[in-house]
């Protein structure tokens, strides 16, 4: 699809640029709830950035280029310097393994990096409920974890990023973390199989918090360092997605896949608000279309991958066990309990009930 013509309507009257421009803009802010706000509610302590062009914007993201949020990005660079006619370019700054997801975020908030793609789970360093979509057991399959991403819940709480000079533009996947399991420790079927398991987890309290409920012993640790912590027994399993499963060949020291499908990883995609805020409205308004289209690619590829992956990882010697979840589900209903302060009244029953 081009979108040149959405920049010729600033000086012709053309009937089909016209009808671009508003479907565009339709596409940008009507779907999923964009969390674009006034003037009067940027934070008092952001200033404004001064904008010249042509200007070059700097992405980042903790993944290859032949990853989904890859792909998914470089869509959306050629999205955003067609639609701008080149007045806006974006430059890539793929696979930023050497830094963690938090710190390409600091990166973006101290003016470094003006785009950042990471983990809700990095992002609720600074506002801890921007995470929710990784409670334990809330949702069934992909569809279901989209809708609620794109709800009002999730959507919500994008403006609280606002205060730390972030702007939610859309959000990628990560996948559905599953755990995995050596030969020693034998495959996790059924909650009793968790019990005393020394298991790797991210250091987002909700992790810690759900296998502590399943009667695991947790531990976060350095994804960079964990095949190696695996290989030497410090660990008897982790939880990570299929595909990044997969592409860290965590198969070589671990013998189980147990597709328990307990937490859902979302990835917003956030700019500088005080940047966001400095662009002209059409420039944001094509970003954000760019953004929302790179997110559906993002989504269909992570999908996509994670049933194939799930195949290779067979053909690589791995058992693939399907547990029973309904064990696992009550034992963990409780967890979001442990957040309803951090949360607030309303928001922890709103999951609960989604829960239910």
């Amino acid at each position: 699809m081009k979108f040149r013509g959405v920049i010729i309507i600033r000086y012709r009257s053309l009937l089909p640029a016209l009808l671009i421009l508003l479907s565009a803009c339709a596409t940008a802010q009507a779907p999923h709830g964009d969390t674009q706000t006034s003037q009067d509610e940027i934070p008092e302590d952001t200033e404004k950035a001064v904008i010249e062009y042509p200007l070059t914007l700097k992405a980042a993201y903790p993944a290859s280029e032949d990853e989904p949020a890859g792909i998914a990005l470089q869509e959306f660079k050629e999205r955003v310097e067609e639609s701008t006619g080149g007045r806006i370019l974006v430059q890539l700054y793929p696979d930023e393994r050497t830094d963690s997801g938090g710190e390409l975020i600091e990166k973006e908030i101290n003016g470094d990096m003006d785009i950042a793609a990471a983990s809700a789970e990095d992002y609720a360093v600074y506002v801890p409920k921007i995470s929710i979509s990784a409670l334990p057991f809330l949702f069934d399959d992909f569809e279901s974890a989209w809708r609620f991403i794109d709800g009002p819940v999730q959507q919500g709480v994008n403006p609280e990023l606002e205060a730390y000079d972030l702007h939610v533009l859309s959000y990628f996947d990560n996948g559905f973390k599953c755990v995995t399991s050596s030969e020693a420790a034998g495959p996790v079927r059924r909650t009793g199989d968790m019990t005393g398991l020394r298991i790797c987890t991210s250091g987002d309290q909700i992790a810690l918090e759900t296998m502590s409920s399943l009667g695991a012993s947790p531990r976060s640790f350095p994804y960079t360092d964990l095949k190696a912590a695996l290989k030497s027994g410090l660990f008897d399993a982790q939880e990570s997605s299929v595909p990044m499963i997969h592409s860290s060949r965590l198969y070589e020291e671990q013998k189980y896949l147990s597709l328990t499908n307990h937490s859902y990883d979302a990835m917003p995609l956030t700019i500088r608000k005080s940047l966001w805020d400095g662009l002209d409205p059409e420039d944001r308004m094509m970003i954000s279309y760019a953004a929302k289209e790179a997110q559906k690619t993002d989504r269909e590829l992570v999908k996509a991958q994670t049933e194939e992956c799930i195949s290779l990882l067979e053909q690589e010697g791995m058992t693939i066990v399907y547990p029973n979840t309904d064990g696992f589900r009550r034992q963990t209903k409780d967890v979001i309990k442990v957040f309803a302060n951090v949360y607030g009244k309303e928001l922890a029953e709103d999951i609960y009930d989604l829960t239910e």
